[in-house]
């Protein structure tokens, strides 16, 4: 029988057919303008809802999954390093997707295409919101309305982030498997007669920057702040290349600090590093480019969405951009099982 649960190794989620995901603490970005990518910070702690059931909402037991802390108008990015095989990996924010837009789903679609494909899409920093950018994924409380949820559906019922993963049909996946073999044999072929020098090289997702780039009804969701380059990859295959149903899915809680105490008698990590002292102190920041790949276009239902700005007041921590030499850029860049529930 093939295991749907959903493992936590470390920090790291690790989903049925292989797609990992690490939730990562980053650096916000002002509102106004187009900026490069920020760094990464650590990762943010995750654990088991199952593990603390005395102490969790009545409602986080019944959807099971995992939480994490996060601090109000905190940024983060959903680091995808170390997915070994292709999977068809969904996002949603509030059960909103956050590619496509459009209300949560257990099947896959292509018009508009409702989903991130692994492991060509190394991270996902934010919602699909413009041609060749998205807006940053920032923490903000439920009942205010600005989360991507609250202004897409009218509603903030669910909050928190969703992540659903389809893997290859098992035609496919067998012939992705043999050819892998088979260029990986070439390449060590070549290697050996010392014509490695331009060989194909085997597919992986390109390595997360990491340190260095590269939550009753829960009480926070996320919102958007700036806006970054990042490009949302288009699937190249056949939507029927892919599995009809999912593999594995889990809801993740996003918990503010006080809480996360009071619920797992831990402290959470302090608040993130102020930027301006990141950026004046010489620290990169990252610009990522795949030429072979094509970048998805935004949707109406998240090109409109508003910055928490809008709802939360101006930001008045100083913001100092970063120079040209500071960007740099990248490519042409087991525990228990996870209980899911009624969500």
């Amino acid at each position: 029988m093939t295991d749907t649960s959903v493992r936590i190794d470390g920090n790291r989620l690790l989903l049925p057919g292989g797609a990992t995901v690490r939730f990562i603490r980053t650096l916000r970005l002002p509102e106004t303008g187009t900026h490069p990518l920020p760094p990464g910070l650590g990762e943010f702690p995750v654990r088991r809802v199952a593990d603390y059931a005395g102490t969790v909402p009545e409602a986080w037991r019944a959807r099971g999954g995992v939480m994490l802390p996060v601090y109000l108008r905190e940024a983060m990015w959903l680091s995808f390093a170390g997915t070994k095989e292709p999977a068809a990996l969904q996002v949603g924010v509030g059960k909103v997707c956050a590619v496509s837009g459009k209300p949560w789903s257990d099947r896959l679609t292509r018009d508009p295409q409702n989903y991130v494909v692994l492991p060509r899409q190394p991270w996902l920093d934010g919602i699909n919101s413009g041609t060749g950018t998205v807006r940053q994924f920032v923490a903000v409380p439920l009942g205010m309305g600005a989360t991507v949820e609250g202004q897409v559906t009218g509603e903030e019922v669910w909050g928190g982030v969703q992540l659903q993963a389809f893997p290859l049909n098992d035609a496919e996946l067998a012939r992705w498997r043999e050819e892998e073999r088979r260029r990986a044999e070439r390449t060590r072929r070549a290697a050996r007669s010392g014509g490695a020098y331009g060989a194909p090289m085997p597919m992986s997702a390109p390595a997360a920057p990491g340190a260095a780039r590269p939550r009753s009804a829960p009480a926070m969701g996320l919102g958007v702040g700036g806006s970054m380059r990042q490009e949302v990859y288009r699937d190249e295959r056949p939507l029927s290349n892919w599995a009809e149903g999912p593999a594995g899915r889990v809801f993740v809680h996003l918990v503010t600090p006080p809480q996360w105490l009071r619920i797992t008698g831990e402290t959470p990590p302090p608040s993130p590093v102020d930027r301006a002292a990141y950026t004046q102190a010489g620290l990169p920041w990252y610009d990522y480019y795949d030429q072979d790949a094509h970048d998805l276009a935004p949707t109406d239902p998240l090109r409109d969405v508003k910055p928490v700005g809008d709802w939360t007041g101006d930001d008045h921590e100083p913001w100092q951009a970063p120079s040209q030499q500071q960007v740099r850029p990248l490519k042409d860049a087991p525990g228990a099982p996870v209980e899911d529930g009624d969500w």
